[in-house]
This record gives structure tokens, C-alpha cells and sequence, in this order.
């Protein structure tokens, strides 16, 4: 038997590998990966390198070595920027807005998906289908209805009228992001809170809510960007110069400084700076949220 079972081996030139071939042939493979992944990175990280460089360049040296260091790491660039081009008020105003606007949309989106996540009563599932319904329809669709009804209301030309709108259309994805997240956590929490005396809100607040920060990291980010970069809504309502957020403004810093290629690119920087911070926070919880959502819901 045994020399039939060697006989075959030989015949299909089947080979045997030894132990510290197998490992030597998964260290190489895993060698191969992180070298890949290592390249892939360069290739995301190499414009916001450049984007990092020019901005400490005069124009003159942008156009003489468009891809070499700076030849010196000046502020100035960005102390115009933030003084002089007005950058200051379009920032603060991004920031006020956009903050505004994720914390409407957690604090509404976390209240209606525990509910339709966790109590059964009628027309609960069309309710969630309503909810459904918004992400398949273009908020874009509504531009007449809503500019008629932010002007009758008198919201034209104010802040307000870009967070009801950012946290409208925030809603339909974040209440079916959160709501597959409180459909994974036990029933069994919910009777120990109420045990101990937790009342329905204290219950929802003190118990399940920590339980789905990567939910909320993910609901954060998710919205944040695209809030953010926003350009049609504020062009939309806001007139004027001081009520503007960053990416209408740019178009006013662009028309002004389109020589100054310098400033320009500390412009973006300074742009791009709050969603790197906002990521770099938050990956961690939005990373486990996207894993949690890949295998639950």
C-alpha cells in the first residue's frame, strides 16, 4: 500500500510541503499583501502630501519645482488666508452649521430607530419604509418646494435654513444605519433597566445608546463629509458674504486669488483640515460600525 500510495503521488506529481515551507510561503504571501496595501496607501496619501508642500510655496516656486519640497515653512501663506481672504468667517460659519446639523440628526435618527428597532406596534414597518423611501429619492428633487417653503417661512439667508435641510436629508440613512444596529442588542438589557427602576427614556439614554457609539461614529462621519463640502444648498439660500460656509466662499477666495497658488492651497488645507481630525477621531468606532453592519442588521 504504501509504495501504491508513493507510485500515485509520482504519477500526478503531487508534492508534500514540509512545515517550514508552508510558513515561509505565508510569510511571503503576507509580504506581498502589506507591500500592496503599502502602495495603495501612497498612491491615497501622495496628493494631500503635495497639497501639504505647495502650500508653504511661492507661486514662482510652485511653477520651478512643481513636486519638490518647500524652501521654506512659512505661516504666512496661511495668516493671509485665514486674515485677509475673510477665511475665518466662512470656517466658523462651516463649523456652526455642520455641527448643528449632526448633532439635530443624531439626537432625532437615535430616538426613531430605538423605536422602530425596538417596540413592535401598527404601521410600524411602514413607517420604516417611509424612513426607506428618503434615501431612494433625491433630496435634490424638492430644490422648488423647499426654497418656496424656507422663503415663506423666512428662513432665506440664514443658517437655519441649511441645518433643517442637512438634517432632513440626514435622516432616511441614519435611522437605517442606527435602526439594524439596536435590532443586535438583547432584549435581556432592556428588563434589567427597567429592574433597576430605569425609566423608558433612562433606559434608551443610560443603556443602549453607549452600546451603538460605532453606529453613531458611523452616522457621524457619514453625514459630516458631505455636509462639509456642500455646495448647492448654500448657494441656494445664503446671499450674503458673511453667512457664507467654506465651499461658497471658496469660489469668492478662488475669483480673488487665482494668481496665488500658494493660497489657494493653504485655502484647501485649511478646508480639508476638520473632516482629517473628524475621521481620525472617530475611525476606530467607524471601522467597527462598518464591521458590525457587514455581518449584523
Amino acid at each position: 500500500m504504501r509504495a501504491l500510495g508513493e507510485a500515485r503521488v509520482e504519477r500526478h506529481g503531487w508534492r508534500a510541503l514540509a512545515p517550514g515551507t508552508a510558513r515561509s510561503r505565508a510569510a511571503l504571501v503576507r509580504a506581498l499583501v502589506y507591500l500592496g496595501l503599502a502602495a495603495l496607501a501612497a498612491v491615497f496619501l501622495y496628493p494631500l502630501v503635495l497639497m501639504v508642500f505647495t502650500a508653504f510655496k511661492s507661486t514662482r516656486e510652485i511653477f520651478m519645482d512643481p513636486f519638490g519640497l518647500p524652501s521654506g515653512w512659512s505661516l504666512k501663506p496661511f495668516l493671509d488666508v485665514w486674515g485677509r481672504a475673510r477665511f475665518s468667517v466662512y470656517f466658523r460659519n462651516s463649523v456652526l452649521v455642520t455641527s448643528l446639523s449632526t448633532v439635530v440628526v443624531l439626537a432625532c435618527s437615535s430616538l426613531s430607530a430605538y423605536a422602530l428597532a425596538r417596540y413592535r406596534f401598527r404601521f410600524n414597518g411602514m413607517l420604516y419604509l417611509f424612513f426607506l423611501a428618503g434615501i431612494m429619492i433625491p433630496i435634490r428633487l424638492g430644490v422648488l418646494p423647499l426654497f418656496l417653503l424656507m422663503r415663506d417661512l423666512h428662513l432665506l439667508n440664514t443658517h437655519a435654513s441649511l441645518v433643517l435641510t442637512y438634517a432632513a436629508s440626514g435622516m432616511p440613512m441614519s435611522v437605517f444605519l442606527l435602526a439594524g444596529f439596536f435590532r443586535t442588542l438583547p432584549k435581556e438589557l432592556e428588563y434589567a433597566a427597567r429592574i433597576d427602576g430605569c425609566t423608558e427614556f433612562q433606559t434608551f439614554y443610560r443603556v443602549m445608546l453607549p452600546l451603538v457609539r460605532p453606529g453613531l461614529a458611523t452616522v457621524t462621519i457619514v453625514n459630516f463629509v458631505p455636509w462639509w463640502n456642500d455646495f448647492f444648498f448654500p448657494l441656494l439660500f445664503i446671499q450674503s458674504d458673511h453667512l457664507k460656509t467654506i465651499p461658497l466662499g471658496m469660489t469668492v477666495f478662488f475669483g480673488q486669488y487665482m494668481t496665488d497658488w500658494g493660497l489657494l492651497f493653504a485655502g484647501m488645507l485649511i478646508a480639508s483640515l476638520p473632516l482629517l481630525v473628524v475621521y481620525l477621531v472617530m475611525s476606530r468606532q467607524f471601522i467597527a460600525g462598518l464591521t458590525a453592519g457587514a455581518v449584523k442588521g
